[in-house]
């Protein structure tokens, strides 16, 4: 018997009928005797239309209230859930973060777990039940209020709650059969992965792909919880039961780099088209110019990336080139203006025509070379790089965005990742 935490998407509940699927994945688990507790999402677009309704209501609102519209979403697809499980004769109830609980700091919209209190949902998972918890919500305790974990908190969530029930694994349903080394819209040639590493993982998460939220990855990566990526939409009765054999026969496995055998100098190339340049031109350079800078970004919560730094041609000024956020770029050209005289720019020139290509892979650490051969092969493309940023196993590009496919393309093939 085993303990399985399985969690589905939006997409994966947009309608009874595929909640009713969700159910049948559920019935299979059970039927072989392992233990459930399943994590949902709201229906797709219902998050979306609630938060267009407390827009509409009031641009400026308090957040208290926002999460409380907002968190409605899953508790529809928890009830709903429940029912076509008890419909088909599995005993099941459904949850809500409260009754949990699940406990968050009071950051409402974007609230951080605390704890969870899991010897409620053991005791009825003992008894055969299946335990549908509500996603993307918790209870902050000092005000006794419902607090939202930020878009994609789902994800977080439901690892959260492995981790909280000592749960054998966290599966993770979504409208993809797993982790790929690309977009397989862009490279139609993208292999599945059967394993990746949790660091590997966290870089491709934070890098642009959109299979699991970060901040999950970082969870299961300190606690060392097993994560499965998987579809939902592949057909209950065609996926064998859950055990320590099958693990490995469908989705993507997210576990510890010592559990991948063969690991690969380059696993996987991310893009992301979110991005933002900003260059300030001839900024007097001498010390603590960076600060004034970058200073009232990190306090109005603007996430700088990369950071590019030049003598200019006089030789007593410098350029300096960073990215943002495509979305952070109106916030972020205005706090600069506002500190024009402290800093001394001449000017700045910005453009959101840019996007990140990183390559990822954990065999990095022990191969050289790796960059020197990415730099070599966008060159012989007529790719110019922008900017540069690397760590131990990634190595990230601004580029055009008009040769952003060109790019991911030439560098799959260049590491050997189309399928054979």
């Amino acid at each position: 018997m085993a303990l399985i935490v399985m969690k589905f998407g939006g997409t994966s509940v947009a309608t009874v009928e595929r909640i009713k699927n969700v159910a049948r994945h559920i019935k299979r688990e059970i039927d072989a005797g392992n233990q459930v507790a399943a994590v949902v999402s709201a229906m797709s677009g219902v998050t979306n239309q609630l938060v267009a309704y407390v827009r509409e209501a009031s641009l400026l609102h308090d957040a208290r209230e926002y999460d409380a519209v907002v968190a409605s979403g899953e508790q529809v697809t928890a009830g709903i859930l429940a029912i076509c499980l008890q419909a088909i004769g599995v005993q099941a109830r459904s949850w809500q973060g409260w009754q949990v609980p699940i406990l968050t700091d009071n950051a409402h919209g974007a609230a951080r777990i605390k704890d969870i209190d899991g010897t409620r949902l053991r005791e009825r998972l003992l008894g055969g039940e299946v335990a549908v918890v509500t996603g993307f919500q918790g209870i902050e305790p000092g005000r006794q209020r419902l607090a939202t974990l930020g878009r994609g908190g789902s994800d977080t969530s439901a690892v959260a709650l492995a981790i909280a029930l000592k749960a054998d694994l966290c599966d993770i349903y979504t409208d993809v059969d797993g982790i790929y080394t690309t977009d397989p819209r862009i490279v139609p040639k993208a292999r599945r992965l059967s394993k990746v590493s949790y660091e590997e993982m966290l870089e491709m998460a934070s890098l642009g792909s959109k299979v699991l939220q970060t901040r999950s990855v970082e969870l299961a990566m300190v606690y060392k919880m097993r994560t499965r990526v998987l579809s939902s939409f592949t057909a209950p009765d065609a996926m064998k039961p859950t055990t320590p054999e099958t693990w490995d026969e469908v989705g993507t496995i997210v576990c510890s780099e010592d559990e991948i055998v063969e690991q690969q100098v380059v696993s996987g190339i991310a893009f992301a088209k979110d991005e933002a340049k900003v260059t300030l031109l001839k900024i007097a350079d001498k010390p603590g110019v960076a600060a004034a800078v970058f200073g009232p970004l990190a306090e109005a919560n603007v996430n700088v990336d990369m950071i590019v730094q030049n003598l200019s041609s006089d030789g007593k000024h410098t350029d300096m080139t960073f990215t943002v956020q495509g979305t952070e770029l109106p916030r972020a050209l205005e706090l600069l203006k506002g500190v024009q005289k402290e800093i001394g720019y001449f000017a700045v020139n910005s453009s959101a025509d840019v996007v990140k290509v990183s390559v990822i892979g954990v065999g990095m650490r022990s191969h050289a070379g790796v960059a020197a051969m990415m730099f070599k092969a966008l060159a012989a493309k007529g790719i110019n790089i922008l900017a540069i940023t690397t760590s131990e196993i990634k190595i990230s590009v601004l580029i055009d965005a008009a040769y952003s496919e060109l790019a991911v393309r030439t560098l799959h093939s260049l590491y050997g990742l189309d399928k054979e």
